[in-house]
C-alpha cells in the first residue's frame, strides 16, 4: 500500500531529473559543436597538407630526368597514415603518391577545393595551370572515431557526476526540511496536555504561517481548557461553605424532630449533601490534576508519605496491610499529588472490594506503587471503560465515577505507567491497580491478594 506523497521525495526527484537532463543536453550541444570545431580543424588540416606538399611536388617532377614516372614516397618508418595523397598530372597520371595511398579512393579532378565519397574527405589543388594536381584525403571513419571518443570523454565523467549529483540533491533537499522534521517531531513527543507554543523561529518562510496558525489554535485551546478547569475547582471550592452549614442543618434537625418520617428525611438530604462534597472535592482534585504542576525539581522518598496516609486511612476504618522496601523509594512526584493518588486508589478499593477482606498497598523498591483487593472478576469491556469519567460498575453505589479518571490523569501528565487488571495475575478473583511512580520498568510480583472491582469514585 502506498503511503501519502512525500514533497522532499518529490523535490528531491525533480530537481534530480532536471539537473539530469540540462547535464545531458548540454553534453549533446557540447558534442555537436565539438565535432563540428573538428571538421573544420581537419579540413583546415587538409588545406594546409595540399598546400605543403604540392610545391614539393612540382620541384620533384620538374626535376626528373624521365617525365610520366609514376613514384610512391617510401616511408621513414612504419606508421598509420591518416593523410594520404596523390599528385597526377592533366591528364590523371599519377606522378608522386604517399606509401598506403590507394588511387581507388581518388575520384577524377573537379576543380580546387573539397570534395566527398563514401569512404573519405578530398581536398585538391593544381599548379602550372593545372598541369600538376595533388588531391589529399582523409578516411571519415577517422573522423568518426575521434568524435566518438571525444563523446565517450565527455559522457563518462558525467557517469560519475550524475549519481554524486543526485546524491547532493536528495542531502540538500533533506538538509533543508531539517527544521520541518524537527518542528514535527517535537509536536509527536507532545503529551496529550501540553498545549504550550511550538516554537517556529527554525521554520522556513513558506511553513512559518502554518506554526503561527498552530499556535493560535493551541493558544485557544489552552485558554478553553483553563476557563474550564477554573470553573470545576471555583465552584467545587465555593460550595463546600455552603454544603458544610446545610449537612449541619440536616443534622441538627434530626437531632431536634421527634417525626420519624421527619428525621428520615434529614438523614436521605444529609446523605445528598455528603455525596454532593465529596463530588466538589473530586472535581478540585481533578482540577488539581488537569492543571496543576505533578513533578518538583527535587525528589523525595515516598515511603514516610506513604505510611502517614495508611495511619489516617485506618484511622477512618479502612483495613490496609502495607508492604515497604527496606531502601528509600525516591520520586519527583508532588507529595500531594501522591496523596490524591492514594485516596482515590484505596477509597475505590474499600468502596467496591469484599467486605472484611484486608486491602494491600504494595511499595517496592522500582517505585512501583499498587493497590489490591479482592473482588470478584470484572470483565475485560468494562475493565477497558473505568478510567474515563463517570463510569461506574453495577451495584457501584455512592460512587461518583471520576476516582480512576483522576487518576489516569495523573499518570498522563506525570507520563507514569497506570495497569489496572482483574483478576489478579494467578488468582481468580480480585482487582489491582498499579502505579510507576519513576520511568517505567517490569513490574513487581503483585501481593497474593484477591481483588476488587476497579470502580471510580
Amino acid at each position: 500500500m502506498r503511503g501519502p506523497p512525500s514533497i522532499q521525495s518529490r523535490a528531491a526527484l525533480a530537481i534530480g531529473l532536471l539537473v539530469t537532463l540540462l547535464w545531458l543536453v548540454a553534453a549533446g550541444l557540447t558534442a555537436r559543436v565539438l565535432r563540428d570545431e573538428m571538421n573544420e580543424v581537419f579540413d583546415s588540416a587538409l588545406e594546409e597538407t595540399a598546400q605543403r606538399i604540392l610545391p614539393l611536388a612540382v620541384s620533384d617532377v620538374l626535376g626528373r630526368e624521365t617525365e610520366g614516372v609514376a613514384q610512391r614516397v617510401a616511408p621513414i618508418r612504419s606508421h598509420e597514415e591518416y593523410f594520404t595523397y596523390v599528385v597526377r598530372d592533366a591528364a590523371g597520371r599519377i606522378l608522386l603518391q604517399s606509401h598506403q595511398a590507394d588511387p581507388a579512393d581518388f575520384p577524377p579532378y573537379a576543380g580546387p577545393g573539397f570534395s566527398q565519397t563514401a569512404t573519405h574527405r578530398i581536398y585538391s589543388d593544381a599548379a602550372l595551370q593545372g598541369s600538376i594536381i595533388i588531391s589529399v584525403a582523409e578516411p571519415l571513419n577517422h573522423r568518426a572515431e575521434v568524435a566518438q571518443e571525444a563523446q565517450t570523454s565527455l559522457a563518462l565523467p558525467l557517469l560519475i557526476v550524475i549519481p554524486l549529483g543526485l546524491v547532493g540533491i536528495v542531502w540538500l533537499v533533506r538538509q533543508s526540511f531539517r527544521p520541518l522534521r524537527r518542528f514535527t517531531l517535537g509536536l509527536s513527543r507532545r503529551g496529550a496536555r501540553d498545549l504550550s507554543a511550538v516554537d517556529v523561529a527554525d521554520l522556513p518562510a513558506e511553513i512559518r504561517p502554518m506554526g503561527e496558525t498552530l499556535n493560535g489554535v493551541l493558544h485557544r485551546l489552552h485558554a478553553a481548557f483553563e476557563a474550564e478547569r477554573s470553573f470545576a475547582a471555583n465552584a467545587a471550592h465555593e460550595l463546600r461553605t455552603p454544603l458544610a452549614g446545610a449537612i449541619a442543618q440536616a443534622q441538627r434537625l434530626r437531632q431536634e424532630t421527634a417525626d420519624p418520617v421527619a428525621a428520615d428525611r434529614a438523614a436521605q438530604i444529609e446523605a445528598t449533601l455528603k455525596r454532593l462534597t465529596r463530588l466538589s472535592e473530586r472535581l478540585m482534585q481533578l482540577a488539581r490534576a488537569e492543571g496543576g504542576r505533578l513533578r518538583l525539581d527535587a525528589a523525595s522518598d515516598l515511603r514516610p508519605i506513604l505510611r502517614l496516609l495508611v495511619d489516617d486511612a485506618q484511622r477512618n476504618g479502612a483495613q490496609l496491610e502495607l508492604t515497604l522496601p527496606e531502601t528509600a523509594v525516591m520520586s519527583d512526584l508532588d507529595p500531594d499529588v501522591f496523596g490524591i493518588l492514594f485516596r482515590n486508589l484505596v477509597e475505590n478499593a474499600v468502596r467496591h472490594g469484599t467486605p472484611g477482606q484486608p486491602i494491600l498497598i504494595c511499595l517496592n523498591a522500582k517505585g512501583q506503587f499498587c493497590v489490591t483487593n479482592d473482588c470478584d472478576p470484572i470483565p475485560p469491556d468494562l475493565l477497558a471503560r473505568l478510567e474515563t469519567r463517570f463510569a461506574r460498575a453495577p451495584g457501584a453505589g455512592e460512587g461518583s465515577g471520576i476516582g480512576l479518571a483522576i487518576v489516569r490523569t495523573i499518570a498522563t501528565r506525570a507520563k507514569a505507567d497506570l495497569t489496572l487488571q482483574s483478576p489478579i495475575p494467578g488468582q481468580a478473583r480480585g482487582f489491582a491497580a498499579c502505579f510507576g511512580l519513576s520511568p517505567p520498568t517490569t513490574a513487581a510480583p503483585l501481593p497474593r491478594n484477591r481483588r476488587s472491582t476497579p470502580v471510580d469514585l
